[in-house]
């Protein structure tokens, strides 16, 4: 992979890793359900006299939006309102990766291979250690923002196995129109667990950062960040881009502390190795086991 390609990776995994202190900006003003609502919206309107529709069925489409939209992206702002730093919110919603895993492995029968075992204690030993820290301390997460940061992960995981039944379509395309599923449920959510008066002050109470926040939410997060993936997948092996977004917690915790002052005790620190240490054995082992073979071949 040439360098500015690499750096272009590097620039995704950078945007969606500073996206959750950014996501904190905008929540001083905006309701959390409502914040969705006008993410998805940007993301979608705009875009779709652009971006054709791709080939995957309407239920798809609607599935997909639902679980990212509502319950990805939903618990997600809920949960960072009050219940859990961003920086942690960064690194817990990466255990959907074994979600994921365990739900295809329900669906398809395969048994779960040495090395994900592995994997899993890791991350699960670091999400016991932050549990830990939100029933002693509750400074940078509660007990409340752990789980339902845990079931905004298990969203996500629904919304990949869904994502994948749609078989080989155009990324950007997907995200755009499965984005206008998202913005009704949002809205009549939003409508009537932070009502109107919320809605309007929040509105009312918005300052161009808060817009300019919620803005790059759609465009960077959404529409560039997976627009390059997608290019770069197209070019590159999975094997050669999929491990950089490893590097998304890493940004999540590193500009959190920078710009919004989260401290990282070293209980964060080790929970990070942890999960990121879990997540990169069931990343790379299967590489690393190939390259083995071939060798000895």
């Amino acid at each position: 992979m040439p360098v500015r390609h690499l750096l272009l990776a590097v620039a995704v995994v950078a945007v969606w890793g500073t996206n959750f202190p950014i996501i904190k900006v905008a929540l001083a003003h905006l309701p959390p359900l409502l914040m969705a609502t006008l993410r998805f919206a940007l993301a979608a309107l705009p875009a779709l006299w652009l971006i054709p529709r791709p080939k995957a069925s309407w239920r798809n489409l609607a599935a997909f939006g639902i679980l990212i939209g509502v319950g990805q992206f939903g618990l997600l702002f809920i949960s960072m309102t009050h219940f859990i730093s961003p920086g942690l919110a960064s690194l817990v919603i990466q255990v959907q990766v074994f979600f994921t895993i365990g739900m295809a492995m329900a669906m398809t029968g395969e048994r779960v291979r040495g090395f994900q075992v592995l994997a899993m204690l890791l991350a699960v030993a670091g999400i016991v250690l932050i549990g830990w820290h939100a029933v002693t301390d509750g400074a940078s997460i509660t007990p409340l923002g752990l789980v339902m940061i845990l079931l905004a992960a298990m969203a996500w995981a629904g919304g990949n196995i869904v994502s994948r039944a749609a078989g080989r379509v155009d990324a950007v395309g997907y995200m755009v129109w499965s984005s206008l599923f998202a913005v009704p449920p949002l809205l009549l959510l939003s409508l009537w667990l932070e009502g109107w008066p919320a809605i309007r002050d929040g509105i009312a109470a918005a300052d161009w950062g808060t817009w300019a926040a919620v803005l790059w939410q759609a465009v960077g997060n959404t529409l560039f960040g997976y627009a390059a993936w997608a290019w770069l997948l197209v070019r590159y092996p999975a094997a050669s881009v999929t491990p950089m977004a490893l590097l998304v917690p890493v940004f999540g915790m590193g500009s959190s502390a920078l710009w919004l002052g989260e401290s990282l005790p070293g209980w964060k620190m080790l929970a990070a190795l942890l999960v990121i240490g879990g997540l990169t054995i069931n990343v790379l082992w299967p590489r690393l086991q190939a390259r083995w073979r071939a060798a000895r071949v």
